[in-house]
């Protein structure tokens, strides 16, 4: 069995390029302070950047979490798309998660929206309709359609989407990130139900958060 390995995102290079550059300027220049600040900054954006292998898991009939975070709500709202009200469960993001968003179920990308909008707490209800944000809505194997909502937060401003109309996804597959903290919503269609609660952290690829009901 290969052993998981962490690497980094590719929006990682120009501030680990821009860091390592400017440590090594200080270096240079003699300047053991500004040396030693930009190589601890080099290190953060490693660490930020950092991108884990997760294998998801096969079982079938579940939907796996789409970013680390902590589950902050759980309840009906307007589908991004349709508008309809539909289960949806929020995920936040802080400065210290990996910021790789993942997709919570294998589909096809039948739609992409971005929207522009303000930098809001993420976590407050009103970042989903006002914040800058990206949705994607992937339609399973079963025909059932899910949204997932990339929201920019009060730190975060730049939402970088890998995804385009027509791409197959698996289960866990990267789909994209948000930079410095932010939130990840889900909207789970007819027939299934949350399998996390209010207030529980989750990791994203490996962590189960909506199982379908009993009979679908």
């Amino acid at each position: 069995m290969r052993k998981p390995s962490t690497g980094v995102t590719p929006e990682s290079a120009p501030s680990l390029f821009l860091c390592s550059l400017a440590a090594l300027v200080a270096a240079l220049l003699g300047s053991v302070c500004g040396a030693v600040f930009f190589f601890l900054l080099t290190a953060f954006c490693l660490y930020f950047f950092r991108d884990p292998e997760r294998p998801s898991p096969l079982a079938p009939g579940i939907a796996v979490s789409p970013a680390d975070g902590k589950v902050v709500k759980i309840a009906r709202m307007p589908d991004p798309f349709t508008s309809e009200p539909r289960l949806c469960i929020c995920i936040f993001m802080n400065l210290f998660s990996v910021h790789v968003n993942r997709s919570p179920v294998a589909g096809k990308v039948v739609d992409v929206a971005y929207h522009e909008g303000k930098f809001f707490n993420a976590s407050l209800d009103k970042a989903s309709s006002d914040n800058e944000r990206c949705a994607c809505a992937v339609e399973d194997a079963d025909g059932k359609r899910w949204s997932m909502v990339q929201i920019a937060g009060l730190v975060a401003r730049r939402i970088v989407c890998r995804t385009e109309k027509g791409d197959e996804l698996r289960r866990g597959e990267r789909t994209g990130m948000i930079k410095f903290g932010s939130r990840v919503d889900v909207y789970l269609p007819d027939g299934w139900e949350p399998a996390v609660v209010t207030g529980q952290k989750v990791t994203a690829a490996l962590s189960v958060i909506a199982a379908a009901k009993s009979g679908q």
